[in-house]
């Protein structure tokens, strides 16, 4: 089934369609949503609950804007982000045994093996440092720009500015 076909089937709310659009993106949203949470469970819930804004939200998604896949990331992202700064999941943290810090610091994984998490990693490595940096606050540990700037010690607006030139070469290494 292509991308155009299923999509089809998803705005006429076709059950069949739901379960193919899982196996289509279930490991590469998890991996996404993982690379965030660090915590299977939790990251299992935040994938069905991903799936269900696709589902419900499908006549959101506007392909003059971008990629379906690219929305669907964007939605995966921005669900672990919100879980991450949820007060249930602050609380859970909070809660954790010495063994499962030493899980956390062994499982801190490099900016690099994030990006191969998602499978861009010989994209990003093209960009300047400073872009590979900004990726890596923003998109991969869920800071905020606010948070990257203070992170960076440099201005919002530069991160901003930043932020959507790294996007821009980006794309155009992609486009290529």
């Amino acid at each position: 089934m292509t991308q155009e076909e299923l999509l089809e089937q998803i705005y006429k709310k076709d059950s069949k369609a739901f379960t193919t659009l899982y196996d289509m993106y279930s490991k590469s949203l998890y991996g996404v949503i993982y690379n965030l949470i660090k915590d299977k469970e939790e990251s299992e819930d935040v994938l069905q609950e991903v799936f269900v804004k696709i589902w419900k939200n499908i006549d959101s998604y506007n392909e003059s804007k971008g990629r379906f896949f690219t929305w669907i990331l964007n939605i995966a992202r921005n669900t672990a982000i919100d879980k991450l700064r949820s007060k249930s999941h602050n609380n859970s943290l909070k809660n954790l045994s010495t063994d499962n810090f030493v899980h956390i610091l062994d499982n801190n994984s490099t900016v690099t093996n994030r990006i191969d998490a998602i499978g861009i990693r010989e994209f990003v490595k093209k960009l300047k440092p400073v872009c590979v940096r900004i990726i890596d606050l923003l998109f991969f540990r869920g800071y905020t720009q606010q948070e990257a700037s203070e992170e960076l010690a440099i201005p919002l607006g530069t991160v901003k500015t930043q932020n959507r030139n790294c996007i821009r070469d980006l794309r155009t290494i992609l486009e290529v």
